[in-house]
């Protein structure tokens, strides 16, 4: 079963207290950067320590609107201490759990990019096969039975692309194990919209090219469910092409490896 991320929800703030938290974000801010100026490191670090901290709990309450502008006025502010680095790392989070999914891709694009020997490269690499990641149909789809294979995977590609790079770069996260059982997931989505594609030349008598597609996406995507439709596509394409004997060892194929087909 495939893993999760600790669920939190969205608070709801009034505008007239979204205004009092600004303003004293803002106030702390000030206090913070005049600290830095005027006092020792020690200082300086417990300043931006005591805002870290607030935005922490604010992500913590599931108010990522007020995480989010208290993790930016510190990545502004204070790039290059230790909250700042952080904070570029929570925002990634905190943007993907409030729906910016753009901003999450960028921000955690922009800290691979700038912390290539970080040790939180392959959280960030996670967070971002995470945004990308479409793990189930919506609620209509599933309630209407609306089949989805027929809809270009772009964001699937990317999803797997990036969980393929976490479990290849850093065997050993503590992300990639449930990165690997998110990409048997998206391996079967995309092999699927292969096979749609193969049909769609079948149905156009375009025997070739379902077959080539059907091929490609064996290949590819050997090991998931979809494989047997891609080998089901085969045999149609080479009976069409009165290619029998081709035909009848891929039925052979189906019947080795799918047997209660």
């Amino acid at each position: 079963m495939l893993l999760t991320m600790r669920q939190r929800t969205v608070s709801l703030i009034s505008p007239t207290s979204r205004t009092a938290a600004r303003l004293l974000l803002l106030a702390c801010l000030a206090l913070a950067a005049v600290a830095c100026g005027t006092d020792g490191p020690e200082r300086q670090q417990g300043a931006v320590a005591e805002i870290y901290e607030r935005g922490q709990r604010s992500m913590d309450n599931g108010n990522y609107r007020q995480a989010i502008a208290i993790f930016e006025q510190i990545q502004a502010r204070f790039p290059f201490t230790e909250f700042g680095k952080q904070s570029q790392i929570d925002l990634i989070y905190a943007y993907y759990k409030s729906g910016r999914t753009e901003q999450a891709i960028d921000a955690a694009e922009q800290f691979m990019r700038e912390n290539p020997t970080h040790p939180r490269v392959d959280y960030a690499l996670y967070l971002q096969g995470l945004t990308w990641f479409d793990a189930e149909p919506g609620l209509l789809d599933r309630t209407f039975g609306v089949d989805r294979t027929d809809r270009p995977p772009t964001d699937t590609r990317r999803s797997f692309a990036a969980f393929q790079r976490l479990v290849e770069r850093y065997p050993t996260s503590a992300y990639a194990a449930d990165a690997t059982q998110r990409m048997i997931f998206l391996k079967n989505r995309l092999a699927s919209y292969e096979n749609h594609v193969a049909e769609y030349y079948l149905r156009r008598g375009a025997w070739i090219a379902a077959l080539n597609r059907a091929k490609a996406a064996l290949e590819e995507y050997n090991g998931t469910p979809a494989n047997k439709k891609s080998l089901e596509i085969m045999v149609r394409a080479y009976e069409e092409l009165e290619l029998n004997q081709l035909a009848a060892d891929t039925r052979r194929v189906i019947a080795e490896n799918f047997p209660d087909s």
